[in-house]
């Protein structure tokens, strides 16, 4: 469940950002696409590290979010889903990055010669378009999401029935009923190799 609200929030926040680097040209561009792909190399213990740094009860924005809105992150069901995005974004915003570099942009620019606005183009003509680029970078970004589990750990714990994912039951399982242990990782090894091959055929045309 958190896997796939985080995958939500990574369409949400990751295409419109992926449409700015792709198509918009500003100076520290370079930067902030290094920023978002950051957590591919990043350890995910140190990435979960980075989180309660910032989100923390005495962190850059955490402090100012539990004084003004009482809402505190680290360790709660948020935080899974927060710990899981973070993650997961770079595999969508490459993805559809490299979806929008490859659609044909005169396309946009003959709608807004009719008068279209750039909203207007984008939901009815570049939408459409990167279609393929968008459905396999969230299919990749809730695989990644589900697999997570240094960052998840680090930030939000693992309380069952709370922050508890599917890895962390593997490995909570693994030290009390290995069977139980084996049969949840061969369930996630189903979905990851499933996954695979039904993006291989993508992979191999793009």
């Amino acid at each position: 469940m958190t896997a796939t609200i985080a995958t939500a929030v990574c369409l949400v926040l990751g295409v419109p950002l992926a449409w700015v680097l792709a198509r918009a040209d500003f100076p520290g561009r370079r930067l902030v696409r290094a920023l978002v792909t950051v957590p591919l190399v990043l350890p995910p213990v140190v990435g979960g590290v980075a989180l309660l740094l910032v989100f923390g009860r005495r962190g850059l924005l955490g402090g100012w979010l539990d004084a003004t809105f009482g809402v505190s992150l680290p360790f709660t069901t948020a935080g899974v889903v927060l710990a899981e995005a973070f993650v997961a974004m770079p595999f969508l915003v490459i993805s559809v990055e490299g979806a929008l570099r490859g659609a044909d942009a005169r396309y946009e620019e003959a709608a807004a010669t009719l008068g279209a606005s750039k909203w207007t183009a984008f939901r009815r003509i570049t939408l459409p378009l990167i279609a393929p680029g968008v459905l396999a970078g969230g299919v990749l970004c809730w695989a990644r999401a589900l697999g997570e589990f240094g960052a998840t750990i680090t930030f939000a714990g693992n309380f069952p029935g709370r922050t508890q994912t599917m890895p962390l039951a593997v490995y909570l399982a693994l030290e009390q009923d290995a069977d139980a242990a084996i049969v949840l990782s061969l369930i996630l090894l189903v979905v990851s190799v499933t996954i695979l091959a039904a993006l291989r055929d993508k992979w191999v045309t793009a």
